[in-house]
């Protein structure tokens, strides 16, 4: 039997924000092991060759290579610094520092595309992705983050193979003071087909559809989540409006391919990518830029609801160096 639940009040249950410090502050915070292992290491790198030559570029590539950036995008990044030092004759290998930022910063700016809620009421984004990237928690983060514009929203506990899954959409829901559509067991497509008639019936804005993890090599599950998406379309003609795969930044090159296997699977519109504030591995999102460059929409850097930014590449390429 469907359930739906909705708390009383928020208040009390919301995490602590951390208002005396911003954004800027929290993401170089975050970004603190990804930039021990990038842009610092970039910038000793810098300041040790008194002049640009070959050995410098082979000890550049290795940096690259070990902080998950990928090959190609590690071989793009390279040629283009090249390009930099030629068309603006720099000669002095601590010049390489802003042109290194300006490099990565020219690759990660196409991902810098951040989710517009369309005019379709309800706004229906399926959320993907393999076990323990964070997705529960995503969810309920931006659960609060459109309510913060002005949004209403539902929640949808797709992901029935887990009693915990549910139960935690259920406390996010309690913290953000919004309605959740559950089922003990049973079928995702049908608790989500049900959420959304809920959503229409209510007026609501957006549905915030959880589904299972699951590996990309669990073939029979990546079938099941296409069924998902089928069922989704024919609860509303058009949805799901927008796509969004979880990623943890923990996993490194293995991100790759999870990108390409749940895109080839449902043709993602966006990403969110977790835990950087864990990981020395943040490089890997320019190897996603190069390798499968499918829109970042949100990065997260801490456990608070404030953790959970829209990706702004400025902003992340000036928190990865010192």
């Amino acid at each position: 039997m469907f359930s739906f639940f909705k708390s009383k009040s928020a208040d009390e249950k919301t995490p602590p924000n951390e208002a005396s410090a911003g954004w800027g502050a929290r993401l170089r915070q975050g970004l603190a092991r990804s930039r021990a292992q990038l842009g610092s290491r970039l910038s000793g790198l810098f300041g040790s060759h008194a002049r640009i030559d070959a050995a410098l570029y082979e000890e550049l590539e290795d940096i690259l290579l070990s902080a998950d950036v990928g090959g190609e995008a590690t071989a793009f990044l390279l040629n283009d610094l090249k390009s930099r030092v030629k068309r603006e004759n720099l000669g002095d290998a601590q010049q390489l520092q802003g042109a290194m930022q300006q490099s990565l910063l020219s690759l990660l700016t196409p991902l810098e595309r951040p989710l517009e809620i369309g005019a379709q009421r309800p706004f229906v984004i399926m959320m993907a992705g393999v076990n323990g990237a964070g997705k529960t928690t995503t969810i309920g983060k931006l659960a609060k983050y459109f309510q913060n514009q002005g949004k209403s929203v539902l929640l949808a506990a797709g992901d029935t193979f887990r009693a915990a899954a549910r139960e935690q959409l259920q406390v996010w829901g309690e913290r953000n003071n919004v309605a959740v559509i559950a089922q003990e067991g049973g079928d995702s497509a049908a608790v989500i087909f049900d959420a959304i008639n809920a959503a229409k019936a209510r007026g609501i804005d957006i549905v915030l559809a959880d589904t299972a993890g699951r590996l990309p090599t669990q073939l029979h599950l990546m079938e099941e989540i296409k069924k998902v998406k089928r069922v989704i379309n024919k609860a509303d003609p058009g949805a799901p409006h927008e796509i969004i795969l979880v990623l943890d930044a923990n996993t490194g090159q293995n991100a790759i391919s999870q990108v390409q296997a749940f895109d080839d699977a449902l043709q993602l519109t966006g990403l969110v990518l977790t835990k950087l504030d864990g990981t020395a591995k943040g490089g890997v999102i320019a190897a996603i830029a190069k390798t499968r460059p499918v829109p970042v929409r949100f990065i997260g850097v801490g456990e608070t609801m404030d953790d959970l930014r829209p990706f702004v590449a400025k902003e992340f390429v000036g928190a990865l160096f010192d």
